[in-house]
C-alpha cells in the first residue's frame, strides 16, 4: 500500500543490464532526496517475482519507473527522462513542485543555469500577462528540464534581455538561444524541443532516454571509432550538415569500439572494420532504415542524404544475407532477405518461420523445440518449418520488433500472415500447424507485446 505522498516504483529484472546500470544512481538519488529532507520516496520491485504488480501496470520492458502521487494507484505517470541521479531527482522535483520556479535575484538565476544541463528562464514583466501563461502551460508539458521566470531588472540587466522574452540556457553549442515569435505554448515548446540536445550528441546509457524519448523520430547515425586520427575532421563534418536539420533530424554519434555498442552496430548490419559509416533511421509505428550511396563523410554528401530523405527520395535499405548453399539442407530451412518472398509466400506451402537473434537467450531456449519441430515435418509435402536471422537480414512484407517472433504463412494466393501466440512447446506448435493457424493464432499485428520477448534496438 502506498503512502499518501509521492513514490517513485522502479519495476526491474535481476538479470537486466540496463538495470544493473541503473541500481547505483537509483539509489544516489534516493539519498540525495533523503539527505534535502524530502518527501518523495524510492522504491524497487522484483517483477520477475511480483509479476500480476507487473502485469497491472503495464511493464512490457525493464527497467521501468512510474511515479505515483498522492497515493493515487490508479493512473501512475511514467518517467521519460535520463537515467543520472541527477535526472531523476530532476524529473522528481518537477512533477513535485510548480511548473516554473520564480527567480528574485541574479544569484538564483546563475545557480539554476550552472546546476544543470538545460535551463530555461522566461523574462516577463507581468506573470499574469498571455505570454507569461503560455510560458507556464509549456512549462507544465515538459518533465526533464527547469523552467524559472523572472521580473527583476538585475536578472534581466545580468542576462542582456531588454525586453519581455524566453531564453533557453546550455552548457553546449551557442551556449544559449533566445525565442523569437509568437508567445503560445505549442512555439514555445517547439522552441524548447528543438534547442534542448546539442547538435550532434553522443550515444551512451545516459543518452539514450533522451534520444528515444525525444519528438524528432528520425535520426542520422555516424559510426566513428574515437581513436581514429580523422576524428574530429569528421564529426566538425557531421556538425556542419547538422546545422541545417535542426529539429527535423536528430544527429547522432556512436563510438564504433565500444564493446557496448557492438549490439547497434549489428542491428545496422555493420561490423567495427567497416566504420566510419553513416544510417539513418526513422521511429514510427515501423522502423525503417536509410543507407546513403556514398560513403564519403563530408558537410555536402550528408546534407544531400538528409535533404533526400526529407524530401520522400529515399529508397529503404533492407539487410539480407546472401543464400547458402545449405539452406534446403536441414529440417529447418535458412531463409534470408535474398529468399524470403519466394519460400514464405509460396502459394503451395504452409510456412512456419521463426524470426530470431543470436544473441537472443529466449531464442537459445527455442532452439531445440524448433528442431523437433523442423525434424517432425521435414518430409511432408506442403509444410515447411523455417528461421531468418532478423539482425542481419529485413523483408518489407514482416517487421520484427522483438525476439523470437513467430509467423505462420498459410498456402493461398492472398499473401495472409498469422501470429503465433500459443504455448512454445512441440505439442503447442503441432496443434497450431494441424489446425491451419487457427488454435495458438491471431492476424498479424493483433498480438500484445510479450514480457518474454527481447527487443531489438531501444
Amino acid at each position: 500500500e502506498l503512502p499518501a505522498l509521492c513514490c517513485a516504483l522502479w519495476k526491474y529484472a535481476p538479470w537486466c543490464g540496463h538495470c544493473k546500470a541503473l541500481a547505483p544512481e537509483y539509489a544516489k538519488a534516493a539519498g540525495m532526496l533523503k539527505s534535502e529532507g524530502s518527501e518523495i520516496r524510492l522504491g524497487k520491485v522484483d517483477a520477475t517475482e511480483e509479476t500480476e504488480l507487473a502485469q497491472e501496470y503495464g511493464v512490457r520492458g525493464y527497467p521501468t519507473i512510474k511515479f505515483f502521487k498522492g497515493g493515487e494507484k490508479g493512473s501512475p505517470k511514467e518517467y521519460s527522462a535520463g537515467r543520472q541521479a541527477d535526472d531523476i531527482v530532476s524529473w522528481l522535483k518537477k512533477r513535485t513542485g510548480p511548473a516554473v520556479a520564480t527567480l528574485a535575484e541574479v544569484t538564483k538565476a546563475e545557480s539554476l543555469i550552472a546546476d544543470n544541463e538545460v535551463a530555461v528562464i522566461g523574462f516577463f514583466k507581468d506573470a499574469s500577462s498571455p505570454g507569461a501563461q503560455a510560458y507556464e502551460k509549456a512549462a507544465e508539458a515538459i518533465d526533464d528540464i527547469p523552467f524559472a521566470m523572472t521580473s527583476d531588472d538585475a536578472v534581466y540587466s545580468k542576462f542582456e534581455v531588454s525586453k519581455d522574452s524566453v531564453v533557453l540556457f546550455k552548457k553546449f553549442d551557442e551556449g544559449r538561444n533566445t525565442f523569437d515569435g509568437e508567445l503560445t505554448k505549442e512555439n514555445l515548446l517547439a522552441f524548447v524541443k528543438a534547442n534542448q540536445l546539442p547538435l550532434v550528441i553522443e550515444f551512451t546509457e545516459q543518452t539514450a532516454p533522451k534520444i528515444f524519448g525525444g519528438d524528432i523520430k528520425s535520426h542520422i547515425l555516424l559510426f566513428l571509432p574515437k581513436a581514429a586520427s580523422d576524428f574530429q575532421d569528421k564529426m566538425d563534418q557531421f556538425k556542419k550538415a547538422a546545422e541545417g536539420f535542426k529539429g527535423r533530424i536528430l544527429f547522432i554519434f556512436i563510438d564504433s569500439d565500444v564493446d557496448d555498442n557492438q549490439r547497434i552496430l549489428e542491428f545496422f548490419g555493420l561490423k567495427k572494420e567497416e566504420c566510419p559509416a553513416i544510417r539513418l533511421i526513422t521511429l514510427e509505428d515501423e522502423m525503417t532504415k536509410y543507407k546513403p550511396e556514398s560513403d564519403d563523410i563530408t558537410a555536402e554528401s550528408i546534407t544531400e542524404f538528409c535533404t533526400k530523405f526529407t524530401e520522400g527520395k529515399l529508397k529503404p535499405h533492407l539487410m539480407s544475407q546472401d543464400i547458402p548453399e545449405d539452406w534446403d539442407k536441414t529440417p529447418v530451412k535458412v531463409l534470408v532477405g535474398k529468399n524470403f518472398e519466394e519460400i514464405a509466400f509460396d502459394p503451395t506451402k504452409n510456412v512456419f518461420v521463426e524470426f530470431y537473434a543470436p544473441w537472443c537467450g529466449h531464442c537459445k531456449q527455442l532452439a531445440p523445440i524448433w528442431e523437433k519441430l523442423g525434424e517432425k515435418y521435414k518430409d511432408s509435402a506442403d509444410t515447411i518449418v523455417a528461421k531468418m536471422d532478423s539482425t542481419a537480414n529485413e523483408i518489407e512484407a514482416v517487421k520484427v520488433h522483438s525476439f523470437p517472433t513467430l509467423k505462420f504463412f498459410p498456402a493461398g494466393e492472398d499473401r495472409k500472415v498469422i501470429d503465433y501466440n500459443g504455448e512454445r512447446t512441440l505439442e503447442g506448435f503441432t496443434k497450431f500447424l494441424e489446425s491451419g493457424g487457427k488454435e495458438g493464432g491471431a492476424p498479424a499485428g493483433d498480438d500484445d507485446d510479450d514480457l518474454d520477448a527481447e527487443v531489438r534496438f531501444s
